[in-house]
């Protein structure tokens, strides 16, 4: 039987950074519920990937098999391992307008951060699950997409550098079903140092 888990290791979850229980707006009881559902999502990627390495590559098929299955969801969990790093890594900032590289980007390809920002609150009201701020290598540009889900964002060759989270779980315990408050508070967590570094670390020119 063929493996298809080969030299595959295990993967810890990031822990919870201190200021991050700090944040302007989006309490830390929430925090640290969403913070278990991040490492629910670590848990499950080390589980399908043990799985796979016992399952039959021969028996694959498309309309059920459980090679099919394993696969698929292993797509969300590691969404759901990806997008929330990204998102837990650039909060617990100051918010505001950002400074440098950012702000370039953003009034080159939106005309204005105020601009900018009501797109991406658009799109977080718009989207079941996340909302991104991309840089297309394609197009030498950013955009701002909609995630339904944690595996639905086939956008390639895209580097995500803003990930809002608008499932229910990043707002209920403090917003109820009032998403637009809590994306306010989003905005006003950002840690734009975070984005500039990735800017730089990635070689993005404004």
């Amino acid at each position: 039987m063929a493996t298809l888990a080969y030299g595959v290791e295990e993967i810890a979850p990031r822990p919870l950074r201190p200021e991050l229980l700090e944040l302007d707006g989006i309490s830390r009881a929430s925090v640290e519920a969403h913070h278990r559902l991040y490492q629910g999502y670590v848990n499950k990627r080390n589980e399908i990937l043990h799985r796979l390495g016992e399952v039959d590559a021969g028996a694959a098929n498309q309309v059920y098999s459980e090679i099919r299955a394993l696969k698929v969801e292993l797509t969300f969990a590691i969404g759901g391992v990806k997008n929330h790093e990204i998102y837990f890594a650039h909060l617990g900032g100051g918010g505001g307008d950002p400074v440098g590289a950012s702000r370039a980007l953003l009034e080159r390809d939106f005309g204005s951060v105020a601009a900018w920002r009501d797109d991406l609150k658009a799109t977080g009201m718009a989207g079941r699950g996340w909302a991104f701020t991309v840089y297309d290598w394609d197009e030498g540009r950013l955009f701002n997409h909609v995630g339904d889900a944690q595996n639905a964002y086939p956008i390639w060759n895209a580097t995500p550098l803003v990930a809002l989270d608008v499932y229910e779980h990043a707002y209920f315990l403090d917003y109820q079903t009032d998403r637009g408050s809590y994306i306010d508070a989003f905005f006003a967590n950002i840690d734009w140092g975070v984005v500039n570094d990735w800017i730089e670390r990635y070689g993005i020119r404004a």
